[in-house]
């Protein structure tokens, strides 16, 4: 039995995104931005767009990008401060994407404090390519510490393209689905933009994200606007702008 009731909105109560809940936009400390520079130009595209929040979440991963709260949170204070000085108007905070590795688990079990946005969801991706033996015990040890496990852009991973049941499965385990804006250009591949549009279609899509890196991510958003399935996305009851202040 599906643990949520999403349905439709009619056109009249379809209202624009106000909130991206997952980027790349703190300089110099992943694979996003690479400098102060290019997140503020970053940012006033965001504001051009309609935005008025970002929630900006650098990777976190134990072989490759090894943050910690507070050097994001250091990083954070650095691109508000410019923003005001700058005169932006545009609200900012930082959580994280967890890569779903032997130090996430770790983390968990020692009861670490993890970075979330919201009311304690947690973003956390895999593989793109290999699924994790431990992905069910792991969403299930993620609830039980308190936390609402989000998936990052499952459209993208070619582990599940051949059935759609595991996609079922995990939404009805209560796992929120957290969809790339950019996967329904085509960005990443023709598989993923048929998944994104499948999970849109079955109501089966509780966030949106640019998962902003740079200006090509952008483009990719700016592509899609004006479709029918961008449309038929914010007609679901997707829960972005609940996070405004």
């Amino acid at each position: 039995m599906r643990l949520f009731s999403f349905g439709k909105k009619s056109k009249s109560e379809v209202n624009p995104l106000y909130v991206d809940i997952h980027s790349h936009l703190l300089p110099g400390i992943d694979d996003g931005s690479a400098s102060l520079e290019e997140t503020i130009e970053l940012i006033k595209e965001f504001i051009g767009l309609g935005y008025r929040k970002l929630i900006i979440t650098p990777h976190i991963m134990g072989d490759c990008f090894k943050n910690t709260p507070e050097i994001i949170m250091e990083k954070l204070e650095l691109v508000r401060n410019e923003v005001k000085n700058q005169g932006l108007l545009i609200e900012l905070e930082a959580a994280a994407e967890y890569y779903l590795d032997e130090v996430f688990i770790q983390k968990l079990e020692r009861g670490e404090s993890l970075l979330t946005f919201g009311d304690s969801y947690l973003l956390f991706e895999t593989s793109f390519m290999n699924e994790p033996a431990s992905l069910k015990e792991v969403i299930f040890q993620i609830a039980s510490s308190g936390y609402k496990p989000v998936l990052a852009h499952p459209e993208r991973y070619v582990y599940m393209y051949n059935s759609f049941e595991k996609y079922e499965d995990l939404f009805n385990r209560g796992l929120y689905f957290q969809l790339n804006i950019s996967s329904l250009s085509g960005y990443y591949s023709k598989e993923s933009k048929r998944i994104a549009e499948r999970l849109i279609k079955n109501n089966m899509v509780h966030f949106v994200g640019s998962d902003c890196h740079g200006t090509r991510h952008l483009e990719a958003i700016k592509k899609v606007r004006n479709e029918k399935i961008y449309t038929q996305l914010l007609e679901l009851n997707i829960y972005n702008n609940n996070l405004l202040a």
